[in-house]
């Protein structure tokens, strides 16, 4: 079970979702008991029939920036910049349109430090230094506001398995699609995807049967999308992201637990904040810092009892939370069964329940 080539599995790019659901709550759900591997199919507007009042649902309320720019270097050559550490980045005092953070540069030539990129409405970006790898931490400036600007000629950064062009697709916003009902703070590079088949109606909904809703932050970072490299999955070391904590959030957690109350996690992004976050027994400590915790299988959930997430890449880190959680051959099975059903993957795809 620590082999990369035992999270892999074939499937035919017809079952990636390429667009949102028409409306997000009639996504399909498939319900997987982690104890036996009994699956039922529903609606995902019905997943509230599994929520006793007793429990509370964790939500990440990070929100994803628009953070894909198309500039140009000195030299007239083209170059791409994703914002990388938007929520980690530094505004000068006295100059609303300066903003200094780390971004991946995809370029024809690596820039020289001191370097300008410019895009369009006199936004332009100097050199400070090439950190590695392509990433580099650049100076911006604008006559305007930074944020401003941003989200006015910004990307939405999908994930490289869409293959579309999202900016001349006319039926599609994607600065809306992907992006959950309740995203709150600017951060992100990917949205926390199984938070997408919420509606405002559906956790209105959720809150009136009496089921808590608790709000935590983890900014989901470039990292979500590197693969694997190493054979064994124990020598990889996954990314750090920041998240937070609050009080209020902690506190409502831990008091579902203590009367006996499930936690139900929506999305790998959630797992992966309260685990690192709690102590030895299971205790919600609040806070903010980086999260580099990596689920694989062999490691014991301490907070945790349902998750609520996506059908998730071959080979991935994500794959292998969610077989921690539920056992790999039961998670390799349901996406089998999935498949076989016609079920959509990846971010814009269906939903599972995972629970007892």
């Amino acid at each position: 079970m620590f082999l990369l080539s035992d999270y892999d599995y074939e499937l035919s790019e017809e079952y990636i979702a390429q667009k949102p659901a028409s409306c997000r709550d009639l996504s399909r759900l498939l319900l997987l008991d982690k104890n036996t591997g009994r699956t039922s199919h529903h609606k995902f507007v019905e997943v509230c029939d599994f929520i006793s009042p007793k429990d509370i649902i964790v939500i990440n309320n990070t929100k994803v920036i628009p953070g894909r720019l198309f500039g140009k270097k000195e030299t007239g050559g083209k170059a791409e910049i994703l914002i990388l550490d938007f929520a980690g980045g530094i505004s000068e005092q006295n100059d609303t349109g300066s903003f200094i953070c780390e971004c991946l540069v995809k370029t024809s030539k690596p820039p020289k430090k001191g370097s300008f990129i410019f895009f369009g409405d006199n936004l332009k970006a100097r050199v400070v230094h090439e950190v590695k790898d392509g990433v580099c931490l650049l100076k911006f400036s604008s006559s305007e506001s930074f944020e401003d600007v941003l989200y006015r000629i910004g990307h939405m950064p999908l994930p490289p398995y869409i293959r579309r062009d999202n900016d001349n697709n006319e039926s599609i916003d994607d600065k809306t699609s992907y992006q959950t009902v309740y995203a709150s703070y600017d951060g992100a590079v990917a949205a926390p995807t199984a938070g997408l088949h919420f509606t405002k109606e559906l956790l209105e909904n959720i809150k009136a049967k009496g089921v808590k809703i608790a709000e935590i932050t983890l900014h989901v970072g470039y990292g979500t999308f590197l693969p694997v490299r190493v054979s064994d999955i124990r020598e990889h070391k996954i990314h750090s992201e920041r998240f937070n904590i609050s009080c209020e959030a902690a506190e409502a957690i831990n008091k579902v637990r203590e009367e006996g109350g499930k936690v139900i996690a929506v999305g790998t992004t959630c797992i992966r904040t309260l685990e690192y976050a709690s102590d030895h027994k299971g205790r919600v400590l609040a806070g903010s810092g980086k999260c580099d915790l990596f689920i694989y299988p062999g490691y014991s959930f301490k907070v945790v009892d349902s998750i609520i997430t996506n059908f998730h890449l071959p080979r991935s880190t994500l794959l292998m939370l969610v077989s921690a959680f539920a056992g790999r051959e039961r998670v390799l099975s349901a996406y089998i069964e999935a498949v076989s059903k016609g079920y959509r993957f990846y971010s814009y795809g269906d939903a599972m329940l995972i629970g007892e």
